[in-house]
């Protein structure tokens, strides 16, 4: 299993996963973290400036985790079948192991965010 956690600031659980491009993956075996790195994309490769239908680099993970998110990346990721998580929690590693041994708090809808531009399909 591959686990993308948002950390634009590559410390935290960051929001706006939409314009976040620094990525914790963890790579999960037999339900332990066997690796963990960061992935760190151009500003062309977040999701806000790229598009659905494009291949893109956390294609191949299994659930997103973070600290919030618009309905239209919420929609892009779950029609790739990628779970979306949406936490309050900052620390990467703490949401992660949460997730796995199910004590953390999941929740089932995004938090959209407030926007100052039109037009985006963040929400769409």
């Amino acid at each position: 299993m591959k686990i993308a956690v948002t950390s634009q600031n590559k410390h935290e659980v960051t929001e706006h996963a939409g314009r976040c491009r620094n990525f914790w993956i963890y790579e999960v075996v037999d339900g332990s973290i066997s690796q963990k790195t960061l992935l760190e994309l151009p500003k062309e490769q977040s999701f806000h400036e790229s598009h659905g239908n494009q291949a893109h680099p956390l294609d191949d993970i299994q659930l997103f985790i973070t600290g919030s998110m618009g309905m239209g990346l919420t929609n892009r990721l779950k029609a790739k079948g990628i779970e979306c998580v949406i936490t309050q929690e900052k620390e990467p590693d703490k949401v992660v192991a949460a997730y796995l041994d199910d004590s953390i708090d999941k929740l089932s809808s995004p938090q959209l965010q407030p926007h100052k531009h039109q037009g985006c399909g963040c929400h769409s």
